[in-house]
């Protein structure tokens, strides 16, 4: 019999964190014959094959897919390709599921068994690591999630379409698969999403389906990640060009203007002056800059 739920995971170059992943979902409350694992190795070059070659001996439900380095999205889709499930779950490999996550989002697709029915869990920082202040911008008015702007139950944008914790049915996602075109983070869920709620997605916020996330970030990475996200948004916006995301004329002259390294410089000096007043000014500003960097660049080239 097809297990109802199948929970998708591409990995890269994490086997220490995958397998606390993995170990977390193996410790579900959820009947293990009602829930399937794909995990996509995307051309990992550490020990994550033999990690998944131990694991597989273990737990047969697990099932292992391996391919050339291609990126989250690509991985994705080979999983789909192979998944059983009537149900979708999409986490990350440094996702640490509550014991009762996919109880959760099981759950909930039983008391909306709507086709178009998905279910947006709540993904916070795992608290076994430090969270710096700057992570914590990162997540309440950052462009890591926005999930403080929801309230449970409320039905979500597809600007939510959040594959660290989402779920919907494989009979609504039907033949829609990310899009190959985005090589690196950033819009590559955001533009499925979109699609799919042109179609009469409704995401429910399910703050209950609990995520922890193991992912230790600093200021440093702040200038791949929205450079990139910069060169993603390029490709979004050629794709739906009614939706604005590439800031224009004027607006995209004021950001210049207020990243620029005069208006940087004062607030760099000021966060060190008056921390609590003018560090996460400084972030944003900073984020802006590298935004736009990326979007000089041509479409689809990333920092990889």
């Amino acid at each position: 019999m097809p297990p109802y739920l199948s929970v998708i995971i591409p990995t890269y170059n994490r086997s220490d964190k995958l397998e606390k992943c993995l170990r977390a979902l193996q410790g579900q409350t959820l009947s293990q014959d009602s829930f399937e694992v794909i995990v996509v190795n995307d051309g990992s070059s550490d020990d994550t094959e033999k990690l998944l070659t131990r694991w597989k001996e273990a737990w047969p439900l697990l099932k292992i897919l391996h391919q050339k380095n291609s990126g989250q999205g690509i991985a994705r889709n080979h999983a789909l390709s192979k998944a059983e499930g009537q149900i979708i779950l999409f986490i990350g490999d440094d996702i640490y599921c509550a014991p009762d996550f996919l109880k959760k989002h099981t759950d909930f697709h039983q008391e909306n068994p709507g086709t178009n029915f998905a279910c947006l869990g709540l993904t916070v920082w795992d608290p076994a690591q430090p969270i710096s202040p700057f992570m914590d911008w990162l997540t309440s008015g950052g462009p890591q999630f926005a999930y403080h702007h929801l309230s449970p139950q409320e039905e979500a944008s597809f600007w939510y379409f959040y594959t660290s914790n989402l779920s919907l049915k494989k009979e609504f996602l039907a033949e829609e698969r990310f899009d190959s075109d985005f090589k690196a983070y950033g819009f590559e869920d955001i533009e499925l999403g979109y699609r799919l709620f042109k179609k009469g997605l409704k995401l429910v916020y399910c703050p209950e389906a609990l995520a922890l996330h193991d992912h230790p970030m600093e200021e440093g990475s702040l200038k791949k990640r929205m450079q990139n996200i910069g060169a993603s948004a390029l490709i979004f916006q050629s794709k739906a060009p009614e939706i604005s995301v590439v800031p224009r004329c004027f607006k995209k002259l004021l950001l210049k203007l207020a990243s620029s390294f005069p208006v940087l410089g004062f607030f760099w000096i000021a966060k060190s002056l008056f921390p609590a007043l003018a560090q996460r000014k400084y972030w944003v500003l900073l984020s802006k800059k590298y935004f736009l960097k990326g979007l000089s660049r041509r479409k689809g080239e990333y920092l990889l």
